[in-house]
């Protein structure tokens, strides 16, 4: 299995290579050569599986001669043996033909668990071979970087860099930030939204310098495992709801495109997805440029879905490569015309865009309107960002099976959730003295000279 980039210029890469790579050398994220198919009996086999035996089947195929199958399935074991839940990605049926995917059963109460752990245990793996020492960076809107450092902390060959914007998380998301005490890892807050903390770590990996002499590699959504790993549950959960004999939707809250994309992943390995609907709250580009074709920045308003306060949508990128026919110059060309404000997508990638795609748009008064509904009628509570995918998902019910997709517990946004609800969510009893712990935090200006300087004076040498 051989990994290209979305910009063309860059080496191509076997899949460990890829992941401890991040960001191919161009600016440009990998991407698999070819999209393995599974046939229809293949996905019908999953049904009645362990989540771990099926995630080993799904991704089997990409990962190539990388790891033996042995070593590949006791990572994913090892991933997943911390989450809350047996089913590890369990469904719950709002209405009819609407249901919920609970994603958040793992050690940090959010999706990103399902990545960033196989991931963590993928690294630790790859870097024990030849005793190599990497460090680590990424940028986070909440919820990356906690599962981040829960995944890789106390770990001997990594040290960890994760850079969130300055009161612009929950409390929860940055206390699972800066409670660790594990010397490798390092919360960073810096004076700025999530995107000029995205624009510093592409910057830093831009910096070639800086990158071979600190040996970066990135955990962000970018990285392609992260993206290979969300593939799995949407297999899952089609197959419970009658895969492959039956097409289903989902809706999926969105900010940075990784986890709707795997979606995109799944469908052309021949799940049958109706449509992956993207759902967005009130920084809406995503939305905007589905329905005009206009992808333009607009700035960054603060919400209670803060996962979701992005312009730049990096995954996206990967999206507009399939669009484009796999023209690298194309994208390359769209992504410097990003950097001047935005760009406007031809007529044929809106086309193939919208074949995959449809989205909409919540406000902050529908997003506390479907928490507050949706506890009413059903007694479920959801978190903003789920209640947001909700929301999109009842304007696109039908005869197909809508799923859409719970990205993170409502214990992780309480205020949001209690002034929806009058109810404020307890955090599971694991967690229960997070408020009581020590936090361990750096300051940072948004200078990528400065944040460089940083990562010298505390990594590990």
């Amino acid at each position: 299995m051989r990994y290209v980039s979305t910009r063309g210029d860059a080496p191509v890469l076997n899949f460990e290579d890829a992941m401890l790579t991040g960001l191919a050398r161009d600016g440009g994220l990998y991407v698999p050569e070819t999209v393995p198919e599974m046939r229809p009996d293949d996905i019908a086999a999953l049904a009645g599986l362990p989540y771990e035996d099926a995630a080993f089947r799904v991704m089997r195929p990409f990962v190539g001669e990388a790891f033996a199958d042995d070593e590949f399935r006791d990572a994913i074991e090892a991933a997943y043996a911390g989450f809350g839940h047996d089913a590890r990605a369990p469904l719950v049926q709002l209405g009819p033909n609407h249901f919920l995917l609970e994603l958040f059963h793992g050690p940090t109460l959010a999706f990103k668990d399902f990545a960033m752990q196989l991931i963590g245990q993928l690294f630790q793996r790859a870097l024990a071979r030849d005793g190599r020492r990497i460090t680590i960076v990424g940028a986070t809107s909440g919820d990356t970087g906690s599962a981040a450092i829960e995944a890789f902390r106390g770990l001997d060959n990594v040290d960890v860099f994760i850079f969130f914007p300055q009161g612009r998380v929950s409390e929860v998301q940055r206390r699972q930030m800066t409670t660790p005490a594990e010397a490798n890892v390092h919360a960073i807050a810096v004076e700025g939204d999530f995107d000029d903390c995205q624009a510093a770590v592409k910057d830093m990996f831009n910096d070639f310098a800086f990158r071979d002499e600190v040996a970066l590699a990135g955990v962000n959504s970018i990285n392609w495992a992260r993206v290979l790993a969300q593939v799995v549950y949407y297999f899952t959960a089609a197959v419970s709801l009658g895969a492959p004999h039956r097409a289903v939707s989902f809706a999926v809250p969105t900010g940075n495109f990784g986890d709707i994309y795997a979606g995109s992943i799944a469908r052309r390995m021949g799940l049958r997805i109706e449509k992956l609907v993207i759902a967005t709250n009130q920084n809406d580009i995503l939305h905007r440029t589905l329905v005009s074709g206009a992808h333009t920045k607009e700035g960054v308003t603060p919400s209670i879905s803060p996962s979701m306060d992005i312009q730049v949508s990096s995954n996206f990128e990967r999206a507009l490569f399939d669009a484009y026919g796999r023209d690298g110059r194309a994208v390359a060309q769209l992504m410097a015309e990003l950097r001047e404000g935005g760009f406007t997508v031809s007529q044929g990638a809106m086309q193939a865009l919208r074949e995959v795609y449809a989205s909409g748009r919540v406000s902050e008064e529908e997003t506390s309107a479907t928490i507050r509904d949706m506890h009413a009628r059903t007694g479920e509570v959801l978190c903003p960002h789920t209640a947001v995918g909700v929301k999109v998902a009842g304007e696109h019910l039908g005869a197909t099976p809508v799923v859409t997709l719970a990205t993170a517990h409502p214990a992780k946004f309480p205020d949001a959730v209690e002034a929806a609800t009058g109810r404020r969510p307890a955090l599971p009893s694991r967690m229960a003295n997070l408020y009581d712990r020590s936090e361990r935090v750096t300051e940072v200006p948004n200078d990528l000279s400065a944040i460089e300087d940083l990562i010298r004076e505390r990594r590990t040498r």
